[in-house]
């Protein structure tokens, strides 16, 4: 109790922040203003040398707004030969992954954090510990599994690697750990199944956590480049990743077309988080608003 009484004060500063000053605003406004510009440089330089001509692009020194603009280099990068295959599977990998990624995680999530059993807290230790190993560090083993299940080259390789997610168990347990334990007794003495609770309670409540594990996910499998390269050997079994740095290999000096075949890349991940930006935005602030 004395040690609750010493930081009081300091607790009340946070229930209670300190509005800025029109000027100190002003600032802010401005500081976020220019992050937010320097953020969109990258994007704008790789979208301008996208719509210029080859033989301008190495021109010093370089054009902020290209003069001469073409689209030259998307019908290009559309006509490479495996193009498609290449967007086919990645969108395989993203999609296959984030639903197996999404209900695998939301059950045992549930599990962990509402259905406490034997060992369940040594479980998510474990978990735990599997977040601090680096995907290089278990690249050489897997690769290894996989090479003797015969599955190097096939989307089952490809796949289920990725579909093991400690990270995304962690992060529903503790979504779904801040829930009223009361409204799932309620729903016991009610007579509900497990299974019944889980679908008509639970996920109805953590379905900012689920929009925000979907879109993380997503963007993951999306931009994935190490195991896709290791895993497949045919360019027809490739990902867009993986294809954009055989486009570069094939025209190293080309890059209005390097940058026209990583717009294309970068327009599902653009398109994505602006359609489910609002639920990103809830998953990344309702754990801090829960009391």
């Amino acid at each position: 109790m004395a040690a609750r009484a010493r930081f009081d004060p300091f607790l009340r500063d946070l229930s209670h922040p300190v509005k800025p000053t029109p000027l100190g605003a002003v600032v802010i406004l401005v500081t976020l203003i220019v992050l937010a510009l320097a953020a969109l440089v990258p994007l704008y330089w790789m979208f301008a040398t996208s719509l210029t001509p080859s033989a301008m692009t190495v021109r010093f020194p370089p054009e902020l707004v290209p003069s001469d603009l073409t689209l030259d280099n998307y019908r290009a990068v559309l006509r490479q030969p495996n193009f498609w295959s290449w967007v086919r599977n990645s969108l395989i990998q993203a999609l296959s992954v984030t639903a197996v990624v999404v209900a695998t995680a939301s059950m045992a999530g549930y599990a962990l954090a509402k259905l406490p059993f034997p060992g369940s807290r040594t479980l998510f230790w474990l978990f735990i510990l599997s977040m601090m190993l680096p995907f290089e560090a278990i690249l050489v083993p897997l690769f290894l599994v996989v090479t003797r299940l015969g599955l190097v080259d096939t989307y089952l390789g490809l796949l289920l690697p990725l579909m093991a997610a400690p990270f995304s168990i962690f992060l529903m347990k503790q979504f779904i750990q801040t829930l009223p334990g009361e409204l799932i007794d309620a729903a016991r003495v009610d007579g509900a199944s497990e299974p019944r609770i889980f679908w008509e309670v639970v996920l109805p409540l953590v379905r900012p956590g689920l929009a925000f594990l979907g879109i993380v996910t997503f963007v993951a499998q999306w931009n994935s480049f190490v195991w896709p390269l290791v895993v497949t050997r045919s360019s027809g079994m490739r990902t867009l990743q993986v294809g954009l740095v055989l486009i570069r290999e094939q025209e190293p000096l080309f890059f209005g077309l390097q940058m026209a075949a990583a717009m294309l890349a970068a327009v599902p991940v653009i398109v994505v988080f602006f359609a489910f930006q609002r639920y990103f935005l809830r998953g990344v602030t309702v754990g801090a608003l829960k009391g």
